[in-house]
């Protein structure tokens, strides 16, 4: 989709929170389902620098769309780079996704959960039975998961000796058991649709199980380029989108009795160089950090730098989004401004995990070389073996 940026026809999608499927039909006939699956597996190989590109596009036409896409690549991409993902489920996932056309959506939190504490352990149960497993649970922030072909739950196994064990399994839409809650009415990336999940006793077949660990901290680590720094462009876009919309409008407003338009006037010309001095600060920080994952892989450096990055983005777009809004004036609080929809959200960028404090306080440990298992947790816990959760 070269060139391309994803159509936001804003009022049946962002003003009802809608599916925008059109979007995903685009997407899928462009090859984007296979983006981050490895070429001998027929996919396009594409790592996180060229999806970080690709991403600041397509948010700048309709954010919601890239931020649930990324869900699906999000899953996707740490199952393929694992080493310990089995090499039959890896042929099993990049099938659906590739020849397929399978969309899949990541379903990982849950509502008891916290980004600002990185909650490692899931409540949602996976019990061994005959041919399968019964899961049983309930799942929050489940984009795009109407539309979606598989979703890809995170449960602990219910015979697990390990604090830390858990399971990645994959869930169909029409699977006895499983319930959406339409709870989704959001102030911003309302086309996400990301709403919850009940599970009942809900069966899967054993190859629904892509994998299970007994300790899942580091593979999440190891994979948090593309669990979570994937989403970090997206967010970029939208800052980008905005910038781009209010210098047209500024220097196209002409006020009545002036000769020149609002362009001229010297707290606009400061106020577009602050944000200009943001975004390419925050596109540098972005690239370098996907650079780094692409050619380095899960190192130290390459975490720090996700970490880094995700907390300016988020601190950036919402200044560029909130000093856009205030340029366009009133006129910008209208449904019918695309500046209304860049603030609303831009806002979520510092909450969209990882959290901006929960970024700082992980970077902290990393630049002073702080083992997190030194460290006191943040809030009193249950378990003597417990430090602050890198992931």
């Amino acid at each position: 989709m070269p060139g391309r940026r994803l159509r936001h026809p804003r009022r049946p999608h962002d003003r009802e929170a809608s599916d925008p499927v059109e979007n995903y039909a685009a997407l899928r006939d462009a090859g984007f389902y296979g983006l981050n699956v490895p070429a001998e597996l027929g996919g396009a190989g594409v790592g996180l620098l060229g999806w970080s590109l690709a991403a600041e596009e397509l948010a700048q036409g309709c954010a919601s769309t890239a931020l649930s896409f990324n869900m699906h690549l999000s899953v996707v991409g740490p199952m393929m780079e694992s080493p310990l993902v089995p090499r039959a489920a890896k042929e099993r996932l990049a099938k659906m996704v590739v020849h397929e056309g399978k969309l899949i959506g990541g379903n990982f939190s849950e509502p008891t959960t916290s980004g600002l504490v990185g909650t490692p352990v899931p409540l949602t149960r996976a019990r061994r039975v005959d041919g399968g497993y019964r899961l049983t649970g309930r799942k929050a922030f489940a984009s795009m998961i109407a539309v979606a072909d598989h979703v890809m739950v995170l449960a602990r196994p219910d015979d697990a000796t390990s604090n830390t064990a858990a399971m990645f399994l994959l869930v169909p839409p029409d699977v006895p058991g499983r319930r959406v809650d339409l709870v989704w009415d959001t102030l911003g990336m309302r086309a996400t649709r990301s709403d919850f999940m009940t599970l009942e006793e809900c069966f899967v077949p054993d190859e629904a199980l892509l994998l299970r660990t007994e300790d899942v901290l580091p593979f999440r680590r190891d994979g948090a380029n593309w669990f979570w720094g994937s989403y970090t462009a997206v967010y970029l876009g939208i800052g980008v989108a905005a910038y781009r919309a209010i210098t047209e409008i500024v220097k196209g407003r002409t006020p009545p009795g002036f000769t020149q338009s609002l362009a001229y006037h010297p707290d606009v010309r400061r106020q577009v160089g602050e944000m200009s001095v943001d975004l390419e600060a925050a596109r540098l920080l972005t690239h370098y950090a996907a650079w780094l994952s692409d050619t380095q892989g899960p190192t130290p450096a390459t975490l720090s730098a996700l970490y880094r990055a995700k907390y300016f983005v988020g601190e950036a777009v919402t200044r560029v989004t909130r000093t856009a809004m205030t340029l366009g004036g009133a006129h910008a609080l209208f449904k019918t401004s695309p500046l209304e929809r860049f603030f609303r959200d831009g806002a979520v960028a510092p909450v969209q995990f990882p959290p901006r404090d929960f970024c700082l306080s992980t970077l902290g440990m990393f630049e002073l070389g702080l083992d997190p298992g030194d460290v006191l947790p943040p809030l009193k816990s249950d378990r003597p073996d417990t430090g602050p959760v890198v992931r």
